[in-house]
């Protein structure tokens, strides 16, 4: 088989403007970025409130390991599926970082024939979303240094300051540094570090706000720093806000892409979800909801964190009702979580699967906290044997959960049509009354 990378680059994409005419969208609707990328106006967002919403379908997977999980190339793949089967479906992703672009995670565009194109673009620079975050991140840290360069007139406690610097790369000398060296006109020197992009709080806020000026009402709260009474200081506070919002006014609109066979695709926004909420922006999952009868999403890490945080904290923000869920599993990650060395995975070991079943079996007890019915899409790998495939269905059958192989790596739509029409059928028959965890009056 092909690699990714060929798969990718052998592909035959649509100009964007035949992608967005699908959903509805005209070329007014859009801001172009070359022929295959293109962001949505913020004037095209709000004509579609009066559409009706689509059924909402969130995309987790079990505790994630080194062997892979396939959660990104599940999505994209189901998606595609749907449309084979011809419902309209639309996806709503993340956007990738450049640090797990060039670490051991790699790129985040599906793989094999369930990906997203053009693939180097959405995995490198795209539209800039992250170098205009990185910019709104270091020009409140700009600010923060000046205001105490200045006088310190907002009396800050320089041993309180909570807001680093970010750079979009996995730069280990540059998580700990000391900065304002050289002497007077160069600042006051004190401990900072820069953090990745992808986990500044500008990427989180980007993400759950609904507007452009929802978005500069969260900035301003932003806390950067504390007085040296205790206070306090925030991004308003070192007047910071009106540049910061105007960094982001491109940024914030969504963009669409497709898959290898012309699925819609808004990639938009990556917060990392052990540090924020995990999942694509607000505005992505609610155009996908207004303009595909099926909208499929992602979130980030396992479903204890990512989906976790999908339907605690995003879902009840931005008024979203999700309707079905799907834990992506594999036989080889379920091994490790058994016990298994990941060069050995490759061997057949059902006693190490069942050892490893429990990890899944919590997920679905997790997800069904939340009252809405879930499917199990195992991504399949070629080394997986029919024992180890028979031993992962029966285990949710006794769970009463269905559960379907996912072949979309190697065969794209077509390798999805399991799992597609197992969940159109979970969507008919069983009823979803989602609702959060906890309410928000408690302490």
């Amino acid at each position: 088989m092909l690699t990714d990378v060929e798969i990718a680059q052998s592909a035959k994409m649509k100009p964007i403007v035949e992608i967005a005419q699908k959903v509805g969208l005209d070329e007014d609707d859009l801001e172009l970025y070359g022929k295959y990328k293109a962001k949505i106006s913020l004037e095209a967002i709000k004509k579609l409130d009066q559409n009706e919403d689509g059924k909402l379908i969130l995309v987790t997977a079990i505790n994630p390991t080194p062997a892979g999980e396939g959660k990104t190339t599940t999505m994209i793949g189901l998606s595609q599926a749907l449309n084979k089967l011809g419902k309209k479906s639309v996806v709503a992703m993340r956007e990738p970082s450049l640090g797990p672009c060039f670490g051991i995670k790699g790129g985040a565009a599906g793989g094999g024939y369930a990906q997203v194109v053009p693939m180097e673009d959405i995995n490198l620079h795209f539209t800039g979303d992250i170098h205009a975050i990185t910019a709104a991140n270091n020009l409140i840290a700009a600010m923060l240094d000046n205001s105490i360069h200045q006088g310190n007139p907002l009396n800050i406690d320089v041993r309180q300051i909570v807001w680093k610097r970010v750079v979009d790369l996995n730069d280990r000398a540059l998580r700990h540094t000391v900065c304002g060296l050289g002497g007077k006109v160069n600042g006051v020197p004190r401990e900072d570090g820069f953090d990745i992009t992808v986990a500044s709080e500008v990427m989180a806020i980007l993400c759950l706000a609904t507007s452009l000026e929802d978005l500069k009402q969260r900035a301003a709260k932003m806390i950067v720093a504390y007085t040296y009474d205790g206070k306090p200081v925030t991004v308003d506070d070192i007047e910071a806000t009106g540049a910061v919002t105007l960094l982001l006014k491109d940024a914030i609109k969504p963009n669409l892409v497709q898959t290898l066979d012309h699925t819609p695709v808004f990639v938009h926004g990556g917060p990392f979800a052990n540090i924020a909420h995990g999942c694509n922006s607000v505005m992505a999952t609610q155009l996908a909801v207004k303009l595909g009868d099926y909208a499929i999403t992602e979130a980030g890490f396992g479903a204890d964190l990512g989906a976790e945080k999908f339907l605690d904290i995003k879902c009840r923000q931005a008024n979203l009702n999700p309707e079905a869920v799907v834990i992506v599993a594999t036989v080889r990650a379920l091994k490790m979580h058994g016990g298994v060395a990941k060069k050995d995975l490759g061997n057949e070991n059902l006693e190490a699967l069942k050892a490893g079943l429990g990890n899944l079996e919590k997920h679905i007890e997790n997800i069904a906290k939340f009252d809405l019915p879930c499917i199990v899409a195992i991504n399949a790998f070629p080394t997986d044997t029919e024992a180890e495939l028979q031993l992962l269905n029966e285990c949710c059958k006794k769970l009463g959960v269905e559960v379907a192989i996912s072949k979309v790596w190697e065969k794209g739509a077509d390798g999805g049509i399991e799992l597609a029409e197992k969940l159109l059928n979970i969507l008919e028959t069983k009823e979803a009354n989602y609702h959060p965890l906890y309410d928000l009056d408690l302490s």
